[in-house]
């Protein structure tokens, strides 16, 4: 007779609420989302599909008062012979139409070491990324493209010139660049590089560019490889919109030999309800860096779009927590980033992150270069052991920050 290892299985967690039996409820799960039925079958039939039958690993019940809903946890084993090594195929299994059960909630997906290995995961990762720009001992700041559309090439050019020149590591497009009739891809990629370039001769400093990889999905792969090879210094891609297969096949490509950027756009239409969707940390953290994202970046807790402190910290966790199958990917804390949080950011997410500021930079009262300093000193000052107190005393640019934006 087949028997199933624990290595042969996804293990789905999932967050349950209702007036359930549980374990029955995990039994119908199992059954369900695997062969279907069980109790009728005949013995010969039986015997044929024991491979594929889903089993109930661990049933928690969570809260015990009487005026709660009832929740629990269910963990459930799917056997990876009923799928494909991809994540269309793993969510389809595991959680396809059960998304649409009742109060239920994807919180966790543990992959068995022989599928994880189907699975690129970052192809440079936080060690590789400081090995290109050559910064080791901070942590990394991005700035974003946040005046774009409609713009021509050389506007674009001289506010490009103008974020790096305010010392940041990496500039990425705005997520929502999609028309670039006035300023094409394949443009800012020769001129963007050819300042970086300069840069890197005069002041011995690499910075990368994010260039917005958008089209038809059928295409992405192809202009991938378009862009790598015309020069361009990293992707940005909106994952979840695009799909998470997108993102495994773009990593997966020899031919693509830059760092990918993982925007989290649409991932809020999944994560924030208690009760349907799939948590933020397996949908943001484990499965972008499954996939092949290098940066990723998610809400903070401080910002505009503030996410629960946990779950971001987790977010954080799950990207760079060692594995020794795929390399650690970028924890980016973002949105709504200014330079008064960039003490407690570090403090909270440690060095090993990306700051990632858009108006934080361009709304400085001296202007975009000027802001990129601010985060700069104020970077430079936490990770050498000053307040902030002390770093704005020795920074105008920092000063002129606090002033218009405060300090957490």
């Amino acid at each position: 007779m087949f028997v199933n290892t624990e290595k042969d299985y996804v293990v789905a967690t999932y967050l349950v609420h209702g007036h359930y039996n549980f374990y029955k409820k995990a039994q119908e799960i199992a059954v369900g989302l695997t062969v279907g039925t069980w109790t009728d079958l005949p013995q010969v039939r039986k015997e044929q599909m024991i491979p594929h039958l889903g089993k109930v690993i661990e049933v928690k019940s969570l809260n015990n008062k009487s005026d709660e809903i009832p929740k629990a946890l269910l963990k459930i084993g799917y056997p990876i012979v009923n799928m494909n090594p991809d994540i269309p195929s793993i969510l389809t299994t595991v959680f396809g139409k059960l998304s649409m059960d009742g109060q239920i909630k994807l919180m966790d997906l543990q992959l068995p070491d022989s599928l994880l290995t189907e699975f690129p995961g970052p192809r440079f990762g936080i060690d590789g990324i400081r090995r290109m720009i050559g910064v080791h001992n901070r942590p990394l700041l991005m700035s974003i493209f946040k005046q774009c559309i409609g713009l021509p090439l050389h506007e674009l050019e001289k506010e490009y010139h103008n974020q790096v020149d305010g010392q940041v590591d990496l500039v990425k497009d705005d997520e929502i660049f999609f028309r670039d009739d006035y300023a094409p891809a394949l443009k800012r990629i020769a001129a963007f590089e050819k300042y970086n370039q300069q840069q890197q001769e005069n002041t011995g400093k690499r910075v990368l560019y994010g260039v917005n990889l958008t089209g038809p999905v059928t295409q992405l792969v192809e202009k991938a490889k378009q862009f790598s090879k015309a020069g361009a210094s990293c992707l940005l891609l909106n994952v979840v919109p695009y799909g998470f297969d997108v993102l495994h096949r773009i990593a997966a490509d020899p031919d693509v030999n830059v760092p990918i950027i993982a925007h989290p756009a649409f991932t809020g239409s999944f994560y924030p309800s208690p009760y349907y969707g799939l948590s933020a940390p397996l949908l943001i953290g484990k499965l972008m860096r499954l996939s092949g994202a290098d940066i990723v970046l998610f809400p903070s807790p401080y910002g505009s779009v503030a996410m629960p402190k946990e779950e971001a910290l987790n977010i954080a966790n799950l990207l760079q927590s060692p594995n020794s199958i795929h390399r650690s990917a970028f924890p980016t804390p973002s949105a709504g980033i200014h330079p008064g949080l960039v003490p407690t950011i570090i403090r909270d997410f440690g060095d090993n992150i990306i700051i990632n500021a858009g108006g934080g930079i361009h709304g400085h009262p001296q202007g975009t270069t000027a802001g990129g300093k601010a985060f700069m000193d104020v970077i430079q000052a936490t990770i050498s052991g000053q307040t902030l107190a002390q770093a704005a005393d020795n920074s105008a640019e920092l000063r002129s920050a606090i002033d218009k934006w405060g300090a957490l």
